[in-house]
């Protein structure tokens, strides 16, 4: 009889198992993984996505690189927001991501930035880099942050990446790159238009937009992730972003936004 019984003692072990695991993934929150330059209007959005909807959400910003990498390897995230839309394609393609959830929610912006007691004026663009007074440049890593490509690419447009070169001093992500600006390691920094308009960066600094035209669009997506166990609610947040009130965040906060929303 004990024999009998232990398979489905088994089954029932697993059943329980399963059931606690949903419920501890449900208590600790959605998890996003969001891109560096959301971190002024993310916080904001996901505020009011808990208090309409009462569910948890837990931020993690970094680098879309280094997400993308870690996503491809197993880690814990529901949500992908990527600066840089295919990086989500990609784990659409591999499986990694739930197919038909991929979502373009915004079009970063990049500009010059530098301090108000910097002496440099970035006025006339993004010529200015070539000035001799200008002896390093902060940017984003182009081998895994868009803005980094981006800036690369636009420095190529005005062929001036050969010179500004050696100038270069490149962050993780384009927080970092942004940091190293606003504290003085760089003389000007090549940054997210969005971190540009945040409180710290506004009030201590100037700013010119790079024309779109001088580099590829920084198209930014977001999707679900195929080893989320929570995937009707990472649904409902990425249906939260369409909304039109969060899509006017996003554009208060420097991004270029879809022409179309629900």
């Amino acid at each position: 009889m004990n024999t009998g019984l232990r398979p489905m003692r088994r089954i029932l072990l697993t059943i329980v198992s399963v059931l606690l695991a949903c419920r501890f993934a449900s208590a600790q929150g959605l998890a996003v993984a969001a891109a560096s330059d959301l971190q002024t209007a993310l916080p904001e959005i996901v505020a009011r996505f808990e208090k309409e909807t009462g569910r948890s959400v837990k931020l993690t910003f970094g680098s879309s690189g280094n997400f993308f990498a870690q996503m491809q390897n197993g880690a814990p995230f529901d949500v992908f927001l990527s600066a840089d839309i295919d990086y989500p394609r990609q784990l659409e393609r591999s499986g990694h991501a739930e197919r038909g959830t991929l979502y373009l929610y915004a079009t970063g912006r990049l500009v010059l930035w530098t301090r108000n007691d910097s002496g440099i004026d970035v006025r006339p663009g993004l010529a200015v880099v070539a000035d001799p007074r200008v002896r390093r440049v902060a940017i984003a890593n182009p081998e895994h942050a868009p803005y980094g490509r981006a800036a690369v690419a636009a420095l190529r447009h005005e062929r001036l990446y050969d010179d500004v070169r050696p100038k270069l001093i490149m962050g993780e992500n384009i927080s970092q790159a942004a940091q190293f600006a606003q504290s003085g390691s760089t003389d000007v920094g090549l940054v997210a238009l969005s971190l540009a308009l945040s409180p710290t960066l506004k009030n201590t600094g100037t700013y010119v937009e790079i024309p779109p035209s001088f580099h590829p669009p920084i198209e930014q997506a977001a999707v679900v992730l195929a080893s989320s166990q929570q995937k009707a609610l990472a649904r409902q947040f990425l249906d939260y972003l369409k909304k039109p009130e969060t899509v006017q965040v996003l554009k208060s906060d420097g991004f270029a936004v879809p022409q179309t929303t629900r």
